[in-house]
């Protein structure tokens, strides 16, 4: 065959590659030793509808007394990168033996080669291609296969017939469809079908799995009594259900029928125009449609399309090749038909594009063979399109109308920051006109006198003029912390207290209001430093959790009862929020407000609170503070103590995620402890709180805050303030290296017990008042009286009941007050209670159980 007839052609991401054998221009100097593959990408031009040439490769092979062949190529997945490269598996045969090679072409047209491997035959019968790259060959009833990363041909233990597909299969890897003699088990299978069917077929499918080795049954892709008209296969889809395997494939057979199979049963068959079919491959067109693409031996094809049922949609005669591959760049499959002309020596001369529906281009020739496709299927093509339009054109719809309601909630936003703004400077804000804003009010527009606001009562509490004592910031890696110092009167009214930074500016595009994290850092007498998080880890909701209106921290609802949790005069609030977005500013001034609940007390001992805001002051930060390490945290060593200033060791903690260990050693003291800590550690402890230690070790683990309390030399609590999860192990990882092997390390949830404990029972006597207070609103106004209240105002006598029943009347009198005290009694037990009155005892209930439990949770 001369070298210009041997053109492959193969589709690759929407471009035609067509690869040819042929002779260097300087082959009579060469003595013809040289042979070239030449490889040229070509692309469909729309404008000119013509296939334009893109670019174009060379490789270099040596043919010195040698015939050099194209063999097959195919796209497959390199192992490498998992990229999907054109392979090309070529042949030089020599006189004793055939050597065959695979080249692999890169997008850079430039080939390269993958393995070879010499061979006493050559390759005629089932040759694949598939990933690796890899290949497989049937050659005496035996299945022989070699991939890219042993490049040794290995044999297959089964003996086939025909190898009908190879192709990957969900939790199988690649898997190999053939035909082989039945292979009959001595005892039928229980329900004796598929022993019976391969009996009288004498043959059956089989698949094997050439990564695993393993033997797949047949069965789960068809019948065996298909197994001696079948010649090819394309499997569709292929998915696990637990153990079992789905499976949907396309056949054709040699009786001229393409099936459709689904989970080995027949779905529909088809019959097919020509005789000799050979292969099968899909194609999924711009309407969803599912076509196949049937070739035969006498170079027609047909395209058969699967809804309803399998029907032949179009066919055509002289079809020299037939591609599968988005060729006009529409987003979706078409089919291109390269037809046979004797009268042009260019590859791509005469062609057809066409998906049976909008897409039709095709070069200037005379079609005479070509039957056009039905014209239901054009109509059917032409309703899909103008449906997908009107889809189309409702989505922009509704994008436009999303993208006017964003701007109208962004405008809502900005304003709502401004007016914020506006009260924290304690500003007059002008709200815009409604109608400008497209906004309808919800309320009936009645202007109010401007005296009548006077006249009303302020809503916002009492606040006293100096309730801060400091305000700091300080800057800790990438985190901007900045601090509240409260006064202690003031601070044990609150609960539920949080920071919030807003920035000064006026922005029209990005929101003011900055993002941050608050934090209550509390100091006790001991300076033992504790961590709270106003966001704590919550307990799994039994049924569901209440809005509560107030709630009440423990230590601060009891400050006094316990030693331990009595702490120092000033309280810290902190805000911790990320430092670099507010660095791409420059210079930026944020006003710090201060969010919480004020407590009331009332006559009836039920407290209520209110939400305050006040303003604690304003920060300025800029670039050239950063850079010159204005607010940077400074921890030096002096004197085997660390010098870092309390706001400091605050910043350091805010940042910090707290981890608390209990410690227990049975058959050693927990010495080691202390010396890790001092030595290994390298750990100073702080000035101002000496129970705290600071490690300097270099490393992540720098900048981490220790705290070790002894409860008895066998037993410890070691509290770990550090920045991440990272450091944390590698403190527990350096720990447990000097730990006796007998030590147990178990994590605290929350504080240690003999605290949680004691919190417990507090929490306990607060549940139980509350309930006593609610069952009991109503007090008796006598505590020596008989009944629950006497509406008349008199008081049993307590005089003996022998001289008030010695006569009549006295024993007429005491029975009225015996029958005045059952109806009291009846009329107590059936008093009423407002429904707001009720609402709030609910939730004080509700209150106080959440918090027992909390505790309890921690505890656990």
């Amino acid at each position: 065959m001369p070298l210009n007839e041997q053109d492959h052609f193969l589709s690759y991401n929407g471009e035609v590659l067509v690869f040819q054998l042929s002779k260097p221009k300087h082959a009579e100097e060469a003595d013809d030793k040289t042979v070239n593959l030449c490889v040229r990408r070509m692309a469909f031009n729309r404008d000119t509808k013509l296939f334009d040439q893109k670019s174009s490769g060379v490789f270099n092979m040596g043919a010195s007394h040698s015939k050099i062949e194209m063999v097959c190529c195919s796209c497959t997945t390199d192992s490498r990168t998992g990229l999907i490269l054109p392979c090309i598996l070529m042949k030089k045969k020599k006189r004793n033996n055939v050597k065959y090679f695979l080249l692999l072409l890169h997008g850079s047209n430039q080939f390269e080669p993958s393995f070879y491997f010499k061979l006493d035959y050559e390759l005629k019968e089932d040759i694949r291609l598939f990933a690796g790259p890899s290949l497989l060959w049937r050659h005496a009833s035996k299945l022989f296969y070699i991939s890219s990363n042993t490049c040794v041909v290995q044999s297959a233990p089964v003996q086939l017939s025909a190898v009908v597909w190879t192709g990957e299969i969900v939790g199988e890897g690649t898997v190999v469809l053939g035909i082989r003699t039945a292979c009959l088990p001595e005892r039928e299978d229980p329900d004796g079908f598929s022993v019976s069917d391969r009996a009288i077929w004498g043959s059956e499918f089989f698949g094997y799995a050439v990564q695993t080795q393993k033997m797949l049954t047949g069965t789960c892709f068809m019948p065996h009594a298909y197994s001696r008209v079948v010649s090819s296969v394309y499997v569709c889809k292929s998915e696990r259900l637990k153990t079992q395997l789905r499976i949907s494939l396309v056949a054709i057979t040699h009786k001229n029928q393409l099936i459709w199979f689904q989970n080995g049963a027949l779905k529909g068959v088809c019959e097919l125009p020509y005789e000799k079919p050979h292969s099968v491959k899909p194609a999924l067109t711009s309407s969803n449609d599912l076509l196949f693409v049937v070739s035969f031996a006498s170079g027609n094809s047909c395209v058969v399309q699967r809804r309803d049922s399998l029907q032949v949609a179009s066919k055509w005669q002289q079809v020299k090749c037939v591609l599968v591959d988005d060729f006009i760049g529409s987003g979706s499959e078409q089919l291109l038909l390269l037809f046979k002309d004797d009268s042009s020596t260019e590859a791509l001369s005469t062609f057809k594009i066409t998906d049976l529906g909008e897409v039709n281009y095709a070069s200037g020739i005379n079609y005479k063979h070509d039957v056009p496709a039905a014209e239901g299927l054009q109509e059917n093509g032409l309703l899909t399109v103008r449906a997908l339009e009107t889809r189309l054109q409702a989505g922009w719809t509704s994008v436009r109308e999303l993208q006017q309601h964003l701007g109208l909630q962004k405008r809502v936003i900005l304003e709502s920051c401004r007016a914020l703004i506006d009260l924290v400077e304690e500003r007059t804000h002008i709200l815009p006109n409604s109608k400008e804003e497209g906004l309808v009010s919800l309320w009936d527009d009645v202007e109010n006198p401007p005296d009548s606001l006077s006249k009303e009562p302020s809503l916002a509490p009492e606040v006293p003029e100096h309730f801060t004592e400091e305000l700091w910031q300080r800057v800790v890696g990438d985190s901007l912390v900045v601090g509240v110092k409260l006064t202690e009167s003031f601070y044990w009214s609150l609960s539920d207290v949080s920071l919030s930074l807003v920035m000064n500016q006026d922005f029209s595009s990005i929101s003011p209001i900055i993002k941050c994290q608050s934090k209550i850092i509390k100091l006790n007498k001991a300076f033992s430093a504790l961590a709270i998080s106003s966001c704590q880890i919550e307990p799994p909701p039994k049924k569901m959790k209440l809005d509560l209106h107030s709630k009440n921290d423990l230590e601060k609802e009891f400050p006094r009862r316990s030693a331990r949790i009595h702490l120092d005069g000033a309280k810290t609030v902190t805000a911790v929020t990320s430092l670099s977005p507010l660095l791409a500013f420059h210079r930026v001034c944020c006003v710090v407000l201060l969010h919480a609940r004020k407590q009331n007390h009332q006559n009836d001992s039920l407290q209520q609170s209110k939400k305050v805001t006040v303003l604690c002051g304003k920060i300025l930060l800029s670039l050239e503070d950063i850079s010159n390490g204005r607010y940077s945290v400074k921890m030096l060593r002096d004197n085997s103590y660390c010098t870092g200033s309390m706001e400091d060791i605050l910043a350091v903690l805010a940042v910090s995620v707290r981890f608390s260990f209990q410690i227990v050693s049975c058959d050693y003291t927990l010495t080691p402890v202390s010396s890790w800590l001092l030595g290994e550690m390298e750990c100073t402890p702080f000035k101002e709180c000496q129970d705290n230690i600071f490690c300097h070790k270099a490393g992540n683990m720098h900048g981490t805050i220790f705290n070790w309390a002894l409860k008895n030399p066998f037993e410890g609590v070691l509290t770990i303030f550090c920045r991440n999860l990272t450091v944390l192990f590698q403190c527990l990882h350096s720990l447990t290296g000097v730990l006796p092997p007998s030590c147990s390390v178990k994590l605290l949830r929350s504080g240690s017990q003999g605290a949680l404990t004691e919190q417990l029972a507090l929490a306990l006597e607060k549940e139980m008042l509350t309930l006593k207070n609610s069952l009991f609103l109503k007090k008796t106004k006598a505590e020596n009286s008989l009944t629950w209240g006497n509406e008349s105002g008199k008081k049993v006598s307590n005089a003996p009941l022998a001289s008030s029943l010695d006569t009549e009347e006295g024993v007429q009198q005491f029975r009225k007050k015996l029958q005045n005290e059952r109806e009291e009694s009846v009329r107590s037990m059936n008093q009423t209670m407002k429904g707001a009155l009720y609402q709030e005892t609910a939730l004080k209930i509700a209150e106080a159980q959440l918090s027992s439990d909390m505790i309890v949770w921690r505890l656990a």
